[in-house]
């Protein structure tokens, strides 16, 4: 299915008919759209499963519809509060996911059926509550292609700047490299009507409003995010892939001095912005934003005790916020000084 979770089809979606299929959460994990890394982090994948069925659990509890069907354990889809133990295995809705088609001039979205039912909603829908240093709003404000006043700002923003209310974005999710677009683009070009984006920012900012009271108490404050949407086949609005786990959200953790420590996917981000490699990657998407990949050579291992420490994080996580030990791995606030230690060898 993707370069950090498989899928298992029980039954294919059709029409206006939902399918029925299983995410095998891997310990593979990408960054920078490269797709599977050269090394993996051990329990990585029943962290973010059961973190993302616990986040399910919680939305279906406010009245939020999901695509959550369950967690596998054996030939049986249990809450999680039935589980024996960890599961990577996550019972899910499948919908219906057309693709646009590739042209010379980009892509186009007319395969798309006006009928919006039963079908994965092409985008990546974003929250940004804080830009912290590395946040892409950065670069883009940097190209022109978005204003202060975009982000509800009369000033340029500096690194770490609240956004009050939060900025709602989006981005496409079924290209070869995901590109930002206005929602006015997205709307033009995926047929969304007015009431349709609405909806999605509506329901953006309730499910990014629980993923902030979910980690807070364990000292996480939730920067930014981002949720994937489908249509079921009645035409509503439902939170498909995963959501509020530290592959989907960035999450950092209050140091003395106030200072953000990160503590989320963007700890290897960090670690890997320091390499050749990462400069190269960002050459070959400014020359081919179709085929870079061709154009760089394969990304280098993480260093073994990083590899460590950054699975722990993602285990650690899990059990404070599911508030069950799932994991035999360090505390958070432990995790955190590790990785610390870790980012003033690499950064130097």
């Amino acid at each position: 299915m993707g370069s950090v979770k498989d899928l298992t089809v029980l039954t294919p979606p059709a029409d206006h008919h939902p399918g029925v299929g299983i995410f095998h959460f891997s310990d593979r994990y990408s960054v920078f759209d490269w797709g599977e890394m050269p090394d993996t982090l051990p329990g990585k994948g029943a962290a973010l499963a059961l973190l993302g069925a616990w986040m399910f659990e919680q939305l279906e509890a406010r009245g939020i519809r999901t695509h959550y069907r369950g967690m596998r354990q054996g030939a049986q889809t249990l809450r999680l509060s039935r589980l024996e133990g960890p599961s990577a295995e996550m019972e899910v809705t499948l919908v219906r996911v057309i693709s646009p088609r590739r042209t010379a001039q980009g892509y186009d979205y007319r395969p798309l059926p006006p009928d919006h039912r039963n079908l994965l909603v092409p985008l990546e829908i974003i929250y940004r509550y804080r830009l912290p240093e590395g946040s892409s709003v950065f670069r883009r404000l940097a190209r022109g292609e978005l204003s202060p006043a975009d982000l509800g700002l009369d000033h340029p923003p500096l690194p770490g700047e609240v956004l009050n209310p939060p900025f709602l974005d989006c981005s496409t999710k079924l290209e070869i490299t995901d590109r930002y677009l206005s929602w006015a683009e997205a709307a033009h070009l995926m047929g969304l009507s007015s009431e349709e984006v609405a909806a999605m920012k509506a329901l953006l900012m309730e499910v990014a409003a629980l993923i902030t009271e979910a980690v807070a108490p364990h000292g996480l404050e939730n920067l930014d995010g981002k949720i994937e949407l489908a249509w079921d086949e009645e035409g509503r609005l439902m939170v498909v892939d995963v959501v509020g786990t530290p592959d989907e959200c960035r999450f950092a953790f209050r140091l003395e001095g106030d200072v953000l420590f990160p503590l989320s996917k963007e700890i290897l981000r960090d670690y890997y912005r320091t390499t050749p490699w990462y400069a190269d990657v960002q050459r070959a998407k400014e020359q081919d934003r179709f085929h870079w990949k061709t154009r760089v050579a394969p990304p280098p291992p993480l260093p073994e005790a990083l590899r460590q420490h950054v699975a722990w994080m993602y285990q650690a996580i899990t059990n404070a916020v599911t508030g069950r030990t799932w994991f035999d791995a360090p505390s958070l606030p432990e995790v955190v000084k590790l990785l610390v230690e870790d980012r003033a060898r690499w950064a130097g």
